[in-house]
């Protein structure tokens, strides 16, 4: 049988796709890439954009297409088997990569092509690949270069022995809870875990650390002592505090080398640190910058954030008699402070919201504000549970999409979107590549043949998953680098994210894509009414808490010495900036995947600053909704084009005020959370 990652007639065979398929397609895969790279480079060859792309652009999209799907495999799908391949395979990979961005004659081959020649996207994916070649190492020259490019190796290495750790630590932990100590947590989550234990033929209920289980028991279940076991669990994942055998999982080590790594990188490309590196592509100026946005964000905040918890002591102490809370009873004190105070719980909330409800209310929005439709499509698959679909205008394929809901195991943990491919316009065939998209999420499986029930923030994270995947999927950019989120600046990538999330709290929105499990009533308006009354309940500390991971993740690549321990510093950032520090053993750096195996190293803040773009963009929805309430198709018409349609087409900043006529503003971010003085 032909191998299956050397298939590029359509879209990739996950169905098809072994372990054993990696390394003779990466040796091929590699090979043409090689060849490509020599052919261009000659001496001969022209220095034209449309030359070089026809030759190399499209051996290396066929090494990045079969490489992304490896990878996609390893991340929802990983088997020790595919886990061996993929790291065998990785060196490689990684050293091609590496040595492909720092080629000095290639960098020449660019700078020697003539800009007045390109089109204005060509212009702007070249101008962006000189950039790149910079930061690449493609200045550097003999040990200074040799050494650039292990330092590459080795933190690709790192950062999946990192996730690795992260994932392993997190399956390896079970505790079979008896129905008593199961007190108070939802009838839902109970049924799962007592499947989940009979299942391996043992008595009593399977509790793990995945979110669809871990969350619940840490906010409904009234035994302190189980929430104190599941709490230290998770907070010392794969860290030097984990209890026994778990302890091997430890990140400590590979934090140090990754931290010590990139001030290595940094230095070789003449900066004092990675911060400064990693904003070059940015729209922010400087880590300065940064740092003085977060540290002004959080002295708004901070009042907002005091009260939150002057409310929940109060309410622990006069009403549950709990006068000195820990950190595993925070959770927990929040549920019941909401329910007290807008009385309703976030379970009673999840009943109206069943999974193929709330997808169909989610591409009903997509459909009406961007003027396109989704149908159901069919491609192989990796799992029996992914669904496929196509987006169309006009009777026209726009993009596509995998859709993977269910946490399981080897699945890697949290919500993320990813490209299959990119739209181009191909330059070896001359045809149209439409761009195929991959969302992935880890929620609750139905349980007794119901359907899956969302909680409110899952509903959150499907909407902002979707916004990455449609500024992905509705680009009409035609130049690969420069199409959908390719050089799209990093800290302006979650705007789309992050602007689809408002409509999560609209009564119009809602009360279409909700649907009571058991009667199929939609969401009653006086509970809808509650939520809202609710919505920015605590966002003061939930402020804070994200400023405090970005606030260390940039001091942690600019201030921090890497040959010092680091638990230092995140004690200092979070005595500047938590209002409820958490307790010494607390270990979040070392699942902090986003800074060490994600791509958000001193980008972190990125959330936060795109969140200041997407709430201002939002408002322009207010600004201009109907006497109904609805969006105007108008504003959402100059949305799309201005924003998802221009993809990086242009720098993120052109775009936003060719939408909103204007620089972006912190008000309508502090009005929406509640914070406007």
């Amino acid at each position: 049988m032909s191998n299956a990652l050397l298939d590029f007639s359509d879209l990739p065979q996950f169905d098809r796709i072994t372990p054993d398929d990696v390394a003779p397609a990466v040796d091929v895969l590699l090979e043409k890439a090689n060849a490509a790279l020599e052919t261009v480079t000659a001496a001969d060859f022209p220095a034209r954009w449309d030359a070089i792309a026809k030759v190399l652009d499209v051996a290396t999209e066929h090494l990045g297409t079969a490489w992304g799907a490896i990878s996609h495999l390893n991340s929802v799908a990983d088997t020790p088997e595919l886990r061996a391949a993929y790291n065998a395979a990785l060196p490689r990979v990684t050293e091609f990569w590496t040595r492909l961005g720092a080629d000095e004659r290639l960098y020449a081959k660019y700078k020697a092509i003539d800009p007045s020649t390109l089109s204005p996207e060509q212009r702007q994916a070249h101008k962006n690949a000189v950039r790149n070649f910079v930061l690449s190492g493609a200045e550097l020259t003999g040990a200074a270069k040799e050494r650039f490019a292990q330092i590459q190796e080795r933190q690709a290495e790192l950062s999946q022995k990192f996730s690795e750790n992260a994932l392993d630590a997190t399956d390896a932990f079970a505790y079979y809870a008896t129905a008593e100590e199961l007190d108070g947590v939802p009838a839902d989550v109970q049924q799962t875990a007592l499947a989940a234990a009979q299942a391996e033929g043992k008595s009593g209920y399977k509790l793990t650390l995945k979110m669809p289980c871990y969350l619940p028991v840490m906010q409904f279940a009234t035994h302190s002592a189980l929430r104190e076991m599941m709490y230290r669990a998770y907070v010392t994942r794969a860290s030097d505090q984990a209890e026994g055998e778990a302890r091997r999982f430890d990140n400590s080590a590979l934090i140090r080398e990754i931290l010590a790594l990139r001030r290595e990188e940094a230095q070789l490309l003449g900066y004092d640190n990675f911060g400064q590196v990693s904003v070059v592509p940015k729209m922010a100026q400087s880590p300065d910058e940064v740092i003085s946005f977060l540290r002004d964000l959080a002295r708004r905040a901070r009042p907002y954030a005091e009260k939150d918890v002057a409310d929940l002591r109060g309410f622990a102490a006069s009403q549950i008699g709990l006068n000195d809370p820990q950190a595993w009873d925070w959770p927990f004190l929040a549920e019941k402070l909401k329910e007290a105070r807008y009385s309703f719980s976030e379970q009673e909330v999840k009943q109206y919201f069943t999974a193929p409800k709330v997808l169909a209310g989610l591409f009903k929005i997509i459909e009406t504000l961007f003027e396109v439709s989704i149908r159901r499509d069919s491609a192989p698959v990796w799992n029996a549970a992914v669904e496929f679909y196509r987006i169309e205008r006009d009777g026209q394929l726009v993009g596509q999409f995998y859709l993977d809901q269910p946490a399981r195991t080897g699945k890697r943990g949290g919500a993320w979107m990813d490209d299959v491919r990119t739209r181009w316009l191909r330059p070896d065939t001359g045809a149209l590549q439409t761009p195929v998209a991959h969302l992935v999420c880890n929620f609750a499986e139905g349980v007794d043949g119901k359907p899956p029930l969302l909680t409110h923030d899952d509903v959150i994270t499907l909407f902002h998953e979707f916004g990455h995947g449609l500024h992905h999927m509705l680009t009409q950019v035609n130049e690969r680098d420069v199409s959908g989120i390719s050089g799209v600046e990093w800290d302006a990538v979650e705007l789309p994210s992050q602007f689809m999330e408002n409509f999560c709290w609209e009564w119009d929105v809602l009360r279409n894509m909700t649907a009571h499990v058991d009667t199929g009533a939609p969401l009653p308006r006086a509970l809808f009414d509650k939520m809202i009354a609710a919505k920015n309940f605590q966002s003061g500390m939930g402020t804070l808490r994200q400023i405090e991971f970005a606030l260390f993740d940039m001091l942690l690549h600019t201030d921090h010495d890497p040959a010092q321990d680091f638990m230092p510093l995140l004690a200092e950032v979070r005595s500047e900036v938590s209002v409820l520090p958490p307790p010494s053993f607390s270990r979040t750096a070392h699942t902090f995947s986003h800074i060490f195996a994600g791509g958000y190293a001193a980008g972190y803040y990125s959330y936060k600053w795109a969140e200041v773009l997407s709430a201002d963009a939002y408002a322009a929805f207010e600004e201009t909704a109907g006497s109904d309430g609805l969006a105007s198709i108008e504003t959402g018409r100059r949305y799309r084009q201005a924003i998802l349609e221009a993809g990086g087409s242009r720098p993120a900043m052109e775009s936003f005020k060719a939408f909103r006529g204007r620089e972006p503003s912190l008000e309508a971010l502090l009005r929406h959370q509640g914070m406007a003085d």
